[in-house]
């Protein structure tokens, strides 16, 4: 007996067991996909009602899932976020490689889109070839996309990406948001932004909005990386910290860890935390705030893991 599917208040079925996926666009739903493998998060879904079988994806908000990796059990309700089932045109308006081989990739939208700081969105580089990635730009303040995009490791996207010019057209979809955001309510609480690698993307983007907002409290940034060479914004969070007084910036290497820990081993139990990077960087530092108290509703977390681009 065939499992009933709600998608946008459109009717669809599914075998018992079935791949969301294929039962989905064997329909036609159209659901865009690339991966396959539930790495690139181009098949993106909110279970609204019911729940697929699924394991929990790393970094995305409760009751988003990607449908390729997705089996029927039961009846769902499903649907799709701002530009889930149609994608955006973007022109590239700037292209410039940062230090630690990290891209910074400025897009121009053909229309205006609406957005909020902590963000992500699906940027493909042809039909069948898309990868997530998160705004590091802020609406209001910035005339653009922009987006940090790691660029050491080989694969087709970073194939693709190292041939972009200025000019070219691209498209973007799935505008989503996640656990990372800046609420007026921490106005006077102590804010801490831990990133590491090209995770300081959506932080970046949510310290100038909480500044922006008139943020009270002191705001500590941590942004690890691989050497010094690899702290891609050091100058502009250096003269961040200078207009703002209760910014306080820090830039440790991986090899400082131990010591980074020890720091956060005093963060304020009323402080609001928010974490982004690779899963396994950003373990010893969610643990050594667990274990000094920090209530876990006050530690908000977004981590991806490292894959090659195919």
């Amino acid at each position: 007996m065939s499992i009933e599917l709600s998608l946008d208040q459109q009717r669809f079925s599914a075998e018992p067991g079935e791949n969301l996926l294929d039962a989905l666009n064997r329909q036609g739903a159209a659901i865009p996909f690339s991966c396959r493998a539930g790495q690139c998060y181009a098949c993106l879904v909110q279970c609204v009602q019911g729940r697929p079988d699924c394991p929990p994806p790393p970094g995305l908000a409760e009751g988003w899932y990607p449908a390729c990796q997705c089996r029927v059990r039961e009846p769902l309700q499903l649907r799709r976020g701002e530009l889930v089932g149609q994608s955006l045109g973007v022109q590239v308006q700037a292209l410039d490689w940062l230090p630690g081989e990290l891209l910074r990739l400025r897009l121009q939208t053909e229309r205006p889109l609406r957005y909020s700081a902590g963000q992500h969105l699906l940027l493909w580089a042809d039909e069948h070839l898309a990868r997530p990635y998160s705004l590091a730009s802020l609406a209001g303040e910035d005339d653009f996309l922009e987006l940090h995009i790691a660029g050491h490791r080989p694969g087709a996207f970073a194939d693709r990406l190292r041939q972009w010019q200025v000019g070219d057209r691209l498209r973007i979809s799935q505008l989503r948001s996640g656990a990372l955001h800046y609420d007026r309510q921490w106005q006077q609480q102590p804010l801490y932004l831990l990133a590491s690698g090209s995770g300081l993307a959506p932080l970046w983007a949510v310290l100038r909005e909480a500044l922006r907002a008139g943020h009270s409290g002191p705001v500590v940034l941590y942004h690890l990386a691989r050497d010094r060479h690899s702290h891609y914004l050091a100058e502009p969070l250096a003269e961040l910290a200078q207009r703002a007084g209760n910014l306080e910036v820090h830039l440790p290497c991986t090899a400082e860890l131990p010591s980074v820990l020890a720091q956060l081993r005093l963060v304020p139990r009323q402080a609001q935390v928010l974490v982004c990077g690779a899963a396994e960087s950003l373990e010893p530092l969610c643990r050594t705030l667990f274990m000094a108290g920090l209530p876990r509703q006050q530690l908000l977390v977004e981590t991806f893991t490292r894959r090659e681009h195919r």
